[in-house]
């Protein structure tokens, strides 16, 4: 699928105003990829996809994960988590993307993981600190970005983090993980 057919079919997906926001994770994933040395054509590409099942039904989800046996763990976190691995499944088999490196940066998107390439970096990024994007930390976040994909990384999970201990809410193991990976590899190129 081309690039204008896949950005209209994802565009039908979702409301006008999360396409804005796809458009910001587009703009900042292709300025990150350039910024850090990752090939931009493919982070456009992943953060085209990265939201395509944001506004499916919640059942619909659900089935998704259940039927193609997707992490069944997530079911009992937050459904805002849920449309990342969906949305990795649907890029892999509705819109042909075989590049593991791109339909892992859309897994991982919301989560984090141990261990993350540079690609799921920039997406997940992105998704933070796209233009459209207000929240307390995101200016400071954005700030980290022009120096450190990975302090910026610690500071969105942070936040993150930090949102969900006050709402009370449980916090999924993998951005955690994530957080606590990247503060060791920041501690050990810092050494």
């Amino acid at each position: 699928m081309n690039r204008e057919a896949m950005i209209d079919a994802v565009r039908a997906e979702m409301p006008e105003r999360r396409w804005q926001h796809t458009l910001g994770v587009m703009e900042s994933s292709v300025l990150l990829a350039e910024r850090y040395g990752a090939d931009p054509i493919r982070a456009e590409q992943a953060a085209i996809l990265h939201d395509v099942a944001k506004y499916w039904q919640t059942s619909r989800l659900e089935t998704v994960i259940r039927e193609q046996r997707l992490p069944a763990d997530l079911l009992s976190f937050d459904k805002e988590l849920w449309h990342a691995p969906v949305g990795a499944f649907v890029a892999e088999h509705n819109f042909g993307i075989a590049d593991s490196e791109i339909l892992d940066a859309i897994r991982y998107h919301t989560s984090g993981r141990e261990g993350m390439t540079l690609m799921d970096k920039i997406v997940c990024l992105a998704d933070y600190i796209e233009p459209g994007r207000d929240f307390p930390d995101v200016h400071k976040i954005r700030e980290l970005a022009q120096h450190s994909l990975e302090k910026a990384l610690i500071a969105g999970f942070d936040s993150t983090i930090a949102y969900l201990l006050t709402q009370g809410r449980r916090i999924y193991p993998l951005t955690v993980a994530a957080r606590n990976d990247l503060i060791l590899f920041v501690r050990e190129a810092e050494q």
